[in-house]
């Protein structure tokens, strides 16, 4: 009898936890549908600006290996840097936003207009491609968001791995739907998007060892290309892989391929087709004669403009200022007329005027509004007439109705 109870409650127990995998693995329903033939669009003008302004694009990879670090003048102590991969991967101007007031509540204001747009105007209005340039758009702003706050922090690993990492914490609410970042990337675009690894390549993690972050914000018509643009430098960067030598059969893949093996079941296998697609030159032949693929490239630093550097003192020109000073012609200032103003000022003093281009209808082609109050007005017009269905504001879903129940029909009797 006891064993009959003990299988029973096994039985239990595993229909729990498939119930459960079940669910995670499901995409809220706000986010399933999608209509493969809209023309319509979302603009991203004001994350586009914020990014040109705070973004330095440092170009492919050399793959040569940084100088060593030197004590400053007026110390002993110096940075102790991942030589390999110090000069790689774009850097974020992090440190303008450091007692910045206005730069933060662009940077939310910008985050918190992209969190309500579907509530405003359901995704499924949307193509595919329209909808994966949100959805990473929206990530990438609320990484930054968290990023800046953990500034100036050198080193992300704690925040970015483990039960506490920001990547799990539910920091949205879409849709009315509580989210996290880890929920975006592992539940919506993954099932969304046929578990495709060139999505990886898109979500920033505001680290030198992560995919870059862009000078512009992702959009419907061009997001593959970007993605695969990005999985190219990646891939053919320290940051992403590396052989030891010519004859060994190890081959140095980053760590975040071992963080993200659910895009690759078969992990030598399916992870060295997809490098082979996109790796060039002499790691390529590595590759193919690689007979595994060992993950542990790591750069866990951020991705600022100080990146590796630490400041222990002295004024020699490897400070922040200098190097600031070395990508100001690369850096586009958003104040026109402002002349040679510093990228903090820009930041700050722009920041009103790029905010004010965030409110959600502004992002929506007018084209999908014009139909919206179309629709609408036509729902209003069914609803007068039946008088049993009302609408809400425009963008959201209509309200169902009311359906008595068996106490209020008592009541009635």
């Amino acid at each position: 009898m006891k064993t009959i109870v003990r299988s029973k409650l096994l039985i239990v127990m595993l229909l729990a936890l498939t119930q459960t995998v079940s669910a995670d693995s499901t995409v809220p329903e706000p986010f399933q549908g999608f209509d493969a033939d809209s023309k319509y669009v979302i603009t991203y003008n004001d994350l586009t600006a914020l990014l040109k302004t705070v973004v330095v694009d440092v170009g492919r990879s050399s793959r040569t290996v940084a100088e060593p670090t030197r004590a400053k003048t007026g110390t002993m102590m110096k940075s102790k840097v991942k030589r390999t991969t110090a000069d790689e991967g774009n850097r974020f101007y992090f440190e303008t936003f450091q007692d910045n007031d206005k730069g933060r509540q662009l940077l939310s204001t910008i985050r918190d207009s992209l969190e309500q747009l579907p509530a405003e105007v359901s995704l499924e209005y949307f193509s595919r491609d329209e909808q994966l340039a949100y959805w990473l758009n929206l990530y990438n702003v609320t990484l930054l968001n968290e990023v800046v706050d953990i500034f100036p922090k050198r080193n992300l690993k704690k925040y970015l791995v483990g039960k506490k990492s920001i990547l799990s914490k539910k920091l949205l609410t879409v849709s009315g739907v509580p989210l996290s970042l880890n929920d975006i990337q592992f539940t919506i675009l993954k099932h969304n998007y046929d578990n495709n690894p060139l999505v990886m390549y898109g979500l920033y993690q505001g680290i030198i060892g992560g995919p870059n972050i862009r000078r512009s914000a992702y959009t419907g018509k061009d997001v593959w290309r970007a993605l695969e643009n990005n999985a190219i430098e990646f891939i053919n960067s320290n940051r992403g892989t590396y052989s030891i030598s010519a004859d060994s059969k190890d081959y140095k893949v980053s760590s975040l391929y071992d963080r993200n093996r659910s895009y690759f079941p078969s992990f030598n296998a399916d992870l060295s087709a997809h490098l082979s697609e996109y790796l060039e030159g002499y790691e390529l032949a590595r590759l193919r004669d690689a007979d595994t693929l060992d993950p542990d490239i790591n750069d866990w630093t951020i991705t600022s403009l100080s990146g590796n550097y630490r400041q222990f003192g002295g004024s020699i020109a490897d400070n922040s200022a200098a190097l600031l000073g070395a990508v100001y012609s690369t850096v586009v200032n958003t104040n026109e007329g402002a002349g040679g103003a510093t990228l903090a000022a820009s930041v700050g003093y722009g920041a009103t005027g790029i905010a004010q281009k965030s409110l959600v209808m502004n992002r929506i082609d007018p084209d999908l509004l014009e139909h919206l109050t179309e629709l609408n007005d036509k729902r209003k017009a069914t609803n007068a007439i039946n008088s049993n269905v009302t609408m809400e504001e425009l963008g959201e879903f209509p309200v169902e109705p009311k359906t008595e129940t068996t106490e209020e029909k008592k009541d009635q009797l």
